[in-house]
């Protein structure tokens, strides 16, 4: 029997343009070019994930057991959670939705309340957070962020913290201060989404610290460096390593069969594709 695979990052291409919903348009053509610049062998895959079934089927010829679908509320990038939530009842066991909320644009007391809406209410399994990409642009540790953190804490979920080399100010794609946050709450799960690539070493050093950081760094992965997410993998962070495709930035199956290609021990492996990730979000695999 094969074993689970969780996807860490994944999004449908029909959720918005920015994920290439719209043929034709500006947006499309960047889903494209990212693609080419991540390694993707088939530039068009995503086109085949617009609609739920299409999506669905990507995960079954992956082999994907369940997909964290992290949506993002930035401007030009607003996906409501009641939307996300929508998608994830089709499949509610394989279709994992994280919320997203901008407190500078609800203001804190309504970031805070639309957060615990999105948990309680609409089941999500965690908040993803885009500092960086906010209207007013920040670090991940601001104390703007710090009530969303606690809350997740209070929760028990975890948070997501986008990162990476399309941070639009690059002086925020800073993993230390991811460092603060984990020593502020110790027993909040945060998770690394694109493992602030390219800042590499950084994360490491921040995940050695701290056991409550995960690094997803999804397809930076296979970037230039990457080996050394691995061979930290395959030693201390084995329990703080989590894989993701970023669809439909990076096809699902080239993701999977790349990652399975990387050098992992295969006990870092099962940990890397569902182990942890179970853990983490509490999804009742291997049971």
């Amino acid at each position: 029997m094969a074993k689970p695979i969780v996807d860490m990052r994944s999004r449908p291409s029909f959720l918005h343009p920015f994920f290439g919903a719209t043929p034709d348009t500006p947006e499309y053509g960047v889903v494209r070019w990212l693609n080419r610049r991540v390694g993707t062998k088939e530039i068009d895959h995503f086109a085949r994930g617009q609609s739920v079934e299409g999506f669905v089927g990507e995960m079954d010829a992956a082999g994907i057991t369940a997909a964290v679908m992290v949506a993002r509320s930035v401007p030009g990038v607003r996906i409501s959670n009641d939307d996300l939530a929508a998608v994830a009842r089709h499949n509610p066991k394989r279709l994992i939705g994280i919320a997203s909320v901008d407190p500078t644009d609800l203001g804190r007391e309504k970031a805070v309340a639309e957060a615990r809406r999105a948990v309680s209410e609409l089941g999500m399994k965690g908040i993803n957070l885009d500092a960086g990409f906010y209207g007013s642009p920040m670090r991940a540790d601001d104390e703007r962020l710090m009530p969303l953190y606690e809350l997740c804490q209070e929760l028990g979920v975890p948070v997501f913290v986008m990162s990476g080399p399309t941070t639009p100010d690059l002086r925020l794609n800073d993993p230390f201060a991811v460092d603060r946050i984990a020593k502020t709450f110790p027993k909040l799960p945060i998770i690394c989404s694109h493992g602030f690539y390219p800042h590499i070493d950084a994360i490491i050093t921040v995940a050695f610290r701290n056991e409550n950081v995960y690094v997803s760094p999804d397809m930076y992965t296979f970037s230039p460096g990457g080996r050394l997410y691995i061979e930290a993998a395959n030693g201390f962070m084995k329990d703080q390593f989590l894989f993701g495709s970023s669809f439909p930035f990076r096809p699902m199956k080239q993701g999977v069969d790349d990652f399975m290609a990387l050098g992992l021990s295969p006990d870092a492996l099962d940990a890397a594709l569902w182990r942890n990730a179970n853990r983490v979000l509490g999804l009742g695999l291997g049971a």
